[in-house]
């Protein structure tokens, strides 16, 4: 059975411009100096799907507990990588589990 006392954190991105997307994994990689998190993780999708595939990159990051997930949202750096990131994505999708 899966450990489930602990908060996934997953975000999807997808980006406006194709050529945008190591910008876009470069300005949510700062994340990870956030202090809180089990793991951290930044990826480029590799899912080639050909019903179509929106996602380019996916964030993925692992919390003790609801206040450890809320000041990784309170740090100065998760604004900082929103102002890098906003301007060049579409969409986003998150969710927690």
């Amino acid at each position: 059975m899966a450990d489930n006392s602990f908060i996934r954190h997953i975000v999807f991105f997808s980006a406006k411009d194709k050529a945008d997307i190591d910008r876009i994994v470069e300005g949510l990689s700062i994340l990870a100096t956030i202090p809180g998190s089990r793991c951290f993780e930044v990826r480029r999708n590799t899912r080639q799907d050909q019903l179509g595939n929106d996602v380019d990159v996916v964030v993925y990051g692992e919390f003790d507990d609801a206040a450890a997930l809320e000041a990784y949202k309170q740090h100065p750096i998760y604004q900082q990588s929103i102002d890098l990131v906003r301007p060049l994505r579409d969409m986003r999708i998150a969710a927690d589990i």
